[in-house]
């Protein structure tokens, strides 16, 4: 396999290089790359940046210290106005150095490009997902190095809920926090623990890892600028700088929507700094907005919830209204809904709050529940298979069907997921860039697929909407009609009465 090379924009290089204390998820990136021989490119494009710097002694440093990369030179010819029409209006010069980087990468000259800048990652967006998919954060870059290059045990990241007074706020998972708000000792005392306000924990070999603090409140006394009569405030949504690349920030995300929707809130929101990039594209996928600023400067991001059946929109996918409005999605007449055949493996790779041995297996004295080697429970998810069907457009439903398996739940469908988009890779290298941003597989297993012109992978791109508790029978589906004799080996369509009666059976928390 072809190893993994990176180009990173300006930010990463200032992150990397300037006279500060490098950020954790900045000097994990550039060690694991290291260590495993990975190329990271800067490009030429990049000097044009930093020569704008108008701080002289500052811009011959930074510039400098390009030499220790490996520098991606400029196309020749290549003119300003061929990167306007791909990617859009280039209004200033950094907007010219953004095309120009998201002209390699689409060039494949890197297979990724590290960036902190939100615009840039919009920018990629907009020219395609595919494209967007290859632009990534640092702390996912950091992550797919883990996955691809380390295939260490990962526990799972299970969500716990706790009161405030449990947690210990001494604890260095809350130094950024105290920084950022000398006033943080007291709130915490004051509103948190006093008022025992509810959070969601996640803890790593009892650090903690991920913490959420969440408070209810009515339309009269809330710091929100949407008003309405149920009102979820998340207080303080934080993970560990060290623990960002194990995607444990959509976790949490997933937890706040899968509650604020089961639980009928009109309204989420919370507030962001400036700095927090990540975070905010993050919230913008799902459905966030920013709605203004408050009295410290802080952005404050809101999301309507309803539970009221969302209908097709002419200016919208059906996929673009799923991940805006999540968990919901749009099912009517036109609809396609197809099953998905996984076997055991796979499904507890994909979905590990489904694993549930028959006994623990022996990793240490742990399960394999707290100890899998790829976190899976996640929203953004990848699935590979070589079935012929083509699926549907985006926004079709996915009904995930595990087979015949020696843990429960065993021939029955177990969870729903929403297309996003199917392609086609046609050698390892492809499937690395394809599966990048959502990968849940090692070096090695991508190579094991042997993916080929005459052979390529089908790379099957989903949201996880709803796991479907208890699971679909083998015996349900038989007196359904979804299985008639064998259980289907490959994908296949199913009837739009039958996609009705398993969206019925789901039993989500809001009407489709």
């Amino acid at each position: 396999m072809s190893q993994q090379s990176y180009l990173i924009d300006t930010n990463i290089l200032i992150g990397l290089e300037d006279n500060h204390t490098v950020e954790a998820a900045y000097s994990r990136f550039h060690a694991l790359a290291f260590t495993h021989k990975v190329d990271i490119f800067v490009h030429e494009a990049a000097k044009d940046d930093l020569a704008r710097d108008k701080q002289a002694a500052r811009r011959q440093i930074s510039l400098s210290k390009i030499a220790k990369y490996r520098l991606l030179k400029k196309q020749r010819g290549l003119a300003r106005s061929d990167l306007d029409a791909a990617f859009g209006p280039l209004k200033k010069p950094n907007d010219v150095v953004d095309a120009t980087l998201l002209h390699a990468l689409e060039k494949g000259a890197a297979d990724f490009l590290v960036t902190q800048d939100k615009g840039l990652h919009q920018r990629a967006q907009n020219r395609s997902p595919d494209l967007a998919r290859r632009v990534l954060f640092v702390s996912d870059a950091t992550e797919l190095l883990i996955q691809t290059y380390e295939p260490k045990e990962v526990p799972i990241r299970h969500v716990g809920e706790v009161e405030a007074h449990e947690i210990d706020s001494q604890d260095r998972f809350f130094d950024s926090l105290k920084n950022d708000y000398p006033e943080f000792d007291d709130w915490w005392r004051e509103k948190c623990v006093k008022q025992h306000r509810s959070c969601w924990v996640v803890y790593d070999n009892e650090q903690l890892a991920g913490l959420i603090v969440r408070k209810d409140e009515p339309g009269s006394d809330t710091d929100a600028v949407t008003k309405a009569d149920k009102i979820l405030k998340i207080c303080t949504f934080k993970v560990a700088p060290d623990s960002r690349g194990v995607k444990l920030g959509e976790l949490l995300l997933k937890q706040v929507l899968w509650y604020a929707q089961s639980n009928r809130y009109e309204l989420a929101y919370l507030t962001t700094y400036e700095d927090q990039e990540a975070l905010m594209e993050l919230l913008e996928y799902y459905g966030f907005r920013n709605a203004g600023a408050n009295a410290n400067g802080e952005f404050i991001y809101e999301r309507d919830f309803s539970a009221v059946a969302l209908t097709r929109r002419d200016d919208k996918t059906d996929f673009e209204q799923a991940r805006e409005h999540y968990p919901r999605f749009v099912l009517d007449d036109d609809t396609l809904g197809f099953g998905i055949p996984i076997q055991e493996g796979y499904h507890d790779t994909l979905y590990p709050d489904l694993y549930r041995p028959i006994q623990a297996d022996l990793f240490g004295g742990a399960s394999r529940a707290e100890t899998i080697t790829r976190p899976g429970n996640t929203i953004r998810k990848v699935y590979l298979c070589r079935a012929q069907s083509k699926l549907g457009p985006a926004g079709s439903l996915l009904f995930f069907y595990k087979s015949t398996s020696k843990n429960p739940p065993s021939q029955a469908i177990t969870a729903l997921g929403i297309l996003e988009s199917v392609t086609l890779a046609r050698s390892t290298k492809d499937l690395m860039q394809l599966t990048g941003g959502r990968s849940v597989y090692s070096e090695e297993q991508l190579k094991e697929w042997g993916a080929t012109p005459v052979r390529p992978v089908k790379v099957i791109n989903y949201l996880l909407v709803s796991y479907i508790e208890p699971a679909v029978s083998i015996d349900e589906l038989k007196t359904m009609g979804v299985i008639k004799g064998h259980p289907q080996q490959s994908i296949y369509k199913l009837s739009h009465a039958l996609i009705e009666g398993l969206v019925e059976r789901a039993d989500l928390e809001f009407e489709v």
